[in-house]
Order: structure tokens, then sequence, then C-alpha cells
């Protein structure tokens, strides 16, 4: 199966000779479960957008220093992309940015949470199990780098996983649509990196939370048998 990795934005540079881009650190994630997948990457960014949607048999929209609001040709037209990919049914999976720029292309609501940044290891508890949960979990804990957060999801959205900070954590629309605000893809020494790296825009007290909060257990192996096992189709 053939993945196409759709680039919302990029590792900034002083942290990318260390840690490497968001595809790579997708590829490294998603291998590791399921070694026969293929990538190809589109830098959306960049203008790079795929010509045929049956290019890869699977899509990925990545995380983001942009927000979904923001007045940027390449994010408008990545939500069309979005919408294309569901109206034709086509596997798709959106982390962080990804998440809500779903959510916002096909009628959810994206807003800056008046909560502030959600970073480090945050836990959502899981609501509903689709078969493709396997191995099962009753929560996922993961890394997570945001200050937006999907208000109100589409009206087709199914709730699968939350919390008390975020509430629509993760979603899942029709068969073949599923997002994740969390980042299965980060390390946490990326983590920690990063926000150190946002420090002053974090504030003390969630930058000192979020750094404690390293020292939990994360279940990125298990998020990524789920996106593998959902783009599959088990």
């Amino acid at each position: 199966m053939r993945v196409g990795i759709l680039q919302c934005g990029s590792v900034a540079a002083d942290l990318s000779p260390t840690f490497g881009d968001y595809p790579q650190m997708f590829q490294q994630l998603l291998s590791a479960v399921s070694p026969t997948l293929e990538f190809r990457r589109y830098d959306l960014t960049a203008g790079s957008f795929p010509e045929s949607l049956t290019a890869c048999e699977g899509w990925l929209f990545t995380g983001s220093r942009w927000s979904v609001y923001d007045d940027a040709a390449w994010i408008r037209r990545a939500g069309e992309l979005a919408a294309r990919l569901h109206a034709l049914g086509r596997p798709t999976v959106g982390i962080c940015f990804g998440h809500q720029l779903i959510a916002d292309a096909l009628g959810g609501r994206v807003e800056k949470a008046p909560q502030g940044w959600g970073v480090g290891v945050h836990a959502t508890h899981i609501q509903i199990q689709p078969e493709w949960m396997i191995p099962a979990h009753d929560k996922l804990s993961l890394l997570v780098s945001h200050q937006d957060q999907v208000i109100v999801p589409p009206p087709d959205a199914q709730w699968l996983a939350g919390n008390a900070f975020c509430r629509y954590g993760v979603m899942q629309i029709a068969d073949h649509i599923l997002t994740f605000q969390g980042h299965p893809e980060f390390s946490k020494d990326y983590s920690r990196a990063l926000m150190k790296r946002r420090r002053s825009d974090i504030g003390e007290q969630a930058y000192r939370a979020g750094l404690a909060s390293l020292a939990l257990d994360v279940d990125d192996r298990i998020a990524a048998q789920w996106i593998a096992n959902f783009l599959q189709g088990v």
C-alpha cells in the first residue's frame, strides 16, 4: 500500500538536523508496524499537490505551525483537497493540524482554545472502540503540541476519544477518515526541544507541566498500529 504524506509544515531549521522532518517521522512510525507500506511526499506548503487522488491508496495530512483559519492560499487548497478525498471515500488520516483541517473542511469549527496551549503527554479516554482498534485500549496517551482545537466536529463525525482539556481528541468520519489531535510521530526528545523553543508562547506553567509529563509513558506504537489497520481496512 502506498501512503501519500500531505506535508502541511516543516520542522524548524535548527531542529531538523537532529530530528528530521515530518514525512520522515511518519515513515519511521508507520514502517515499524507495517514494513510493506510505501510512501510518497507532497509538500502542500510549497504548492506540491497530488495530480491524481488514485496515485496513493491512502493519505495522511501532517501537523503544522499554521492555523486552519490563517489566510494562506495553500491552506484553502488543502481544505478543498480534504473535501475531495472525503467525497471520493479515499482512506485518509489527519494529525493535529490535519485533524483540524479535515474538521474545518467538512463543516466543523476550529478555534484557539481558551485554556491555552496543550503540550507534553496527554491521555485521551476511548469512548467507542471500532474493530480496527487492535490492540484494544481504554485510553491513548500521546504527545501533543497545539493551541487550536476542534470546537464543533463535522456533522457526520463519530467522537472516539477525548479528555477534559480537548474533547475531540480522536474522530472518525464514515469508514474512510480517521483524525488525531495528538502526535504519535513525535519523540519525547523532539517534544522537549519544541517546548523549549516555544517556551515564551506556551507560558511558564504549561511549559513546566509539559516537561514533567514527559516522564509518563506514551502509546505511539498503539496509535501507529491503529492508523495502519485503518488505512489497510482491517
